[in-house]
């Protein structure tokens, strides 16, 4: 029988029975696997760099170095490498520096096992899942933060290049409204594929990262759907 291609997921949470237990569920997975197991955000870091996992789910609260700074330093130092955000709370002061340094998801811990499963498989299709909680609440902070003073130049400045397309914006828009590749597409009448491709080629444009750095821009930009849009 033919072995199925496996994503190889590195574990970071300080609290060993739930770290286990996340452990535990994902091993009956057969395209999902266990590589390694860190407590504190300083370990996951060492044991990205060493494994180089495909996807690290990290925990936000630990000693010796938090969830955010290892994704930092992670997505600096390993691009390749997807971080998706484990927390407790939407109210999460760390949610917009994490999303800042490049986390790929943000869920909260009350999760069903096959939710977290699917959330994992869409990381790797190059979405960007939320809780829907998270997404709203990370959605009302771009929109209400105020502008701050001189700011050092972007690590993805918006490019004076190819203009978006319109087909590109109106699925944009509904990527700020959280929903999923399969959801747009059904949505606008096209398929999964076609959504996906539209997405990469406005990324690609953007220069910029991940959907949740997309909706920031929609935001920001002013291209968010007005009442009287259908």
């Amino acid at each position: 029988m033919e072995s199925v291609p496996q994503v190889r997921i590195l574990l970071a949470d300080d609290q060993p029975l739930f770290r286990k237990a996340i452990a535990t569920l994902i091993a009956e997975q057969p395209d999902l696997s266990i590589v390694g197991e860190a407590e504190n955000g300083l370990e996951a870091v060492e044991m990205a760099r060493r494994l180089q996992p495909d996807i690290v789910v990290m925990d936000v609260e630990m000693p010796v170095m938090n969830g955010v700074e290892a994704t930092r330093l992670i997505r600096e130092a390993l691009p390749a490498v997807k971080v998706v955000i484990l927390t407790v709370s939407d109210a999460d002061a760390y949610l917009f520096d994490a999303i800042r340094f490049g986390a790929h998801g943000y869920l909260l811990k009350d999760l069903r096992p096959e939710q977290l499963y699917d959330l994992i498989r869409a990381v790797m299709r190059n979405e960007t899942p939320l809780s829907p909680s998270v997404a709203g609440r990370l959605l009302r902070e771009f929109r209400e933060r105020p502008p701050a003073g001189p700011r050092p130049a972007p690590t993805h400045p918006v490019p004076t290049g190819p203009a978006l397309t319109h087909r590109e914006i109106e699925i944009l828009q509904l990527v700020s409204d959280g929903l999923s590749n399969k959801e747009i597409g059904t949505r606008l009448s096209i398929t999964e594929g076609t959504v996906k491709n539209h997405v990469h080629n406005a990324l690609e444009k953007l220069q910029l990262e991940n959907r949740i750095q997309a909706a920031a821009y929609v935001v920001r930009q002013g291209l968010g759907r007005r009442p009287t849009d259908p």
